[in-house]
């Protein structure tokens, strides 16, 4: 099945491999069957490791829409999203996913997120970057903080 924000996504992904930006991936936001966002990965272009193609056309549609909820819009992604990218869609509570490489191609490649899977079921401590925790009980100050503002945008 044709579809041409699919088609967009996956032009996007080409083009930057082609421009030298940054890897293989591509994605475009829809909301009411309109684009208002797009992006390429560029990750290498701007030494951020973060600057994955569906979070920077997060960001993208957020500021389009001067909103940080894209309850609504859908996201076109040229390969099955990472773990981050995943986490992000979650919290931007995008309403469906459509990709089209698979993770298991993208690993084929070099790009392989199997190990942040199998990471993230481990034991804090046993995880191949340890995770330590430190000064609970003060950073709870934060949260009661919080719970109290009685103007609180809750997201």
């Amino acid at each position: 099945m044709d579809n041409p924000f699919m088609a967009r996504a996956i032009q996007l992904s080409i083009e930057n491999v082609h421009s030298g930006r940054g890897g293989p991936f591509g994605a475009v936001i829809v909301k009411d069957g309109n684009a208002i966002a797009e992006a390429a990965n560029q990750v290498t272009a701007t030494n951020d490791p973060t600057a994955h193609a569906e979070i920077l056309a997060i960001r993208a549609a957020c500021d389009q829409l001067g909103a940080f909820d894209l309850q609504g819009c859908e996201i076109y992604t040229s390969c099955e999203p990472c773990p981050m990218c995943l986490g992000a869609i979650y919290w931007a509570r995008l309403a469906r996913i459509y990709f089209a490489g698979a993770a298991a191609d993208a690993s084929r490649i070099g790009f392989d997120d199997s190990m942040i899977y199998r990471e993230i079921a481990q034991p804090l401590a046993d995880r191949t970057i340890p995770m330590v925790q430190l000064m609970r009980e003060e950073s709870l100050a934060a949260f009661r903080a919080w719970e109290a503002k009685p103007n609180k945008i809750v997201y």
